[in-house]
């Protein structure tokens, strides 16, 4: 009979394959060819159908308009791919950026405020619920939307409910204004699918998340430190939560205390069509990207068509159960491929 440590460790075999293999294959494109198609199809018939669609203020409009879910989103990516969602997303984006919009208020130089909000982001995601979900074993759905609470609370009262202006140029030097005929904006969108690309593939860190997600059991017995894993990927999405909460404050010139409850399940919902699996282990911000992207046409395409906003709502809300369903059906079919692979050894174990 099988012994029980090299059960696991056939589990856990993947994650002694060389660095950035094992990122690169779980993240082929296999994973989003669905919204990738459904991205081309879906520019096909707005370019057909409505006349001002491919004019360049829209689709600059199209990509700048999903700029903080896009941040966020990316950052979400790490969290799903380990089997977890963070439900404070929006909260520590809104702290983050009333504390950008008091630090230049108080002087700071704005490379500074715009990192001193960024790694506040990261250390109360990391220390709250990285933490709590990794060392205390807490559930990461209790933990992040009590964080979501609190944390609303706190802008409140910090705020006293009332928003904090900003005059300092450099918000619209992030947000709004452009560089060699594109907005900044894009720039730092693509730089930071860049780093999390590279991150993904092309370091152990990235090897390890994957590793994580498919198994914390075999993870762990492979000897990755399984906690601070958890920790850092809830921290990665803290400190981009901290950096669309800049961009937020930036577009619209202040930082506000009210909290954008939809934003998370946005961007979950990104990450789901993207083709990460809601169970981790697979998945990766390529897809990620494109499905925000995704998200970003259905609704550029229902405002200019004159839908109501309410209308892309439920629209929204859809792709959200759509991408839980495909999810869960992936899950399901390679479940039962694995099941399948595993009766085959035994069997021929036996012969």
């Amino acid at each position: 009979m099988t012994d029980l440590s090299e059960t696991y460790m056939d589990k856990s075999a993947d994650v002694h394959e060389p660095k950035g293999r094992l990122a690169r294959r779980w993240a082929s494109t296999r994973h989003f060819r669905p919204v990738l198609l459904l991205l081309v199809c879906g520019f096909i018939l707005l370019s057909v159908t409505q006349q001002y669609f491919f004019a360049e203020e829209n689709l600059e409009n199209l990509v700048t308009g999903v700029g903080v879910l896009w941040i966020i989103a990316i950052g979400m990516t790490f969290v799903v791919l380990t089997g977890g969602v963070d439900l404070s997303a929006s909260a520590i984006a809104t702290l983050c950026g009333l504390l950008f919009a008091k630090t230049l208020n108080g002087h700071v130089p704005g490379i500074v405020a715009v990192l001193i909000a960024m790694a506040a982001g990261g250390l109360v995601g990391g220390l709250v619920n990285g933490m709590l979900i990794s060392r205390l074993r807490l559930s990461f759905f209790v933990v992040t939307l009590a964080s979501m609470t609190a944390f609303t609370g706190l802008a409140n009262l910090w705020t006293n409910t009332n928003s904090v202006s900003i005059t300092n140029p450099i918000a619209a030097d992030i947000a709004i204004n452009k560089s060699a005929g594109v907005p900044n904006l894009i720039w730092i969108m693509i730089a930071l699918l860049l780093i999390a690309l590279y991150v993904q593939s092309r370091t152990y860190f990235g090897r390890d998340v994957y590793s994580v997600g498919g198994n914390q059991t075999a993870a762990r017995l492979a000897g990755i430190r399984v906690p601070r894993v958890l920790t850092s990927v809830y921290a990665i999405s803290a400190a981009c939560s901290g950096l669309a909460g800049i961009v937020a404050a930036g577009q619209v010139g202040s930082a506000t205390p009210v909290v954008d409850g939809t934003i998370p399940l946005q961007a979950i919902a990104a990450v789901l069509l993207g083709g990460t699996s809601l169970f981790g282990g697979a998945g990766g911000v390529g897809g990620t990207a494109l499905g925000v992207l995704f998200i970003g046409l259905v609704q550029n395409g229902l405002s200019i068509a004159g839908v109501q906003s309410s209308w892309q709502d439920i629209v929204t809300g859809c792709i959200l159960v759509v991408a839980v369903l495909g999810s869960q059906l992936g899950y399901a079919t390679g479940t039962r491929r694995r099941l399948a692979a595993i009766v085959v050894r035994l069997r021929a174990g036996e012969a």
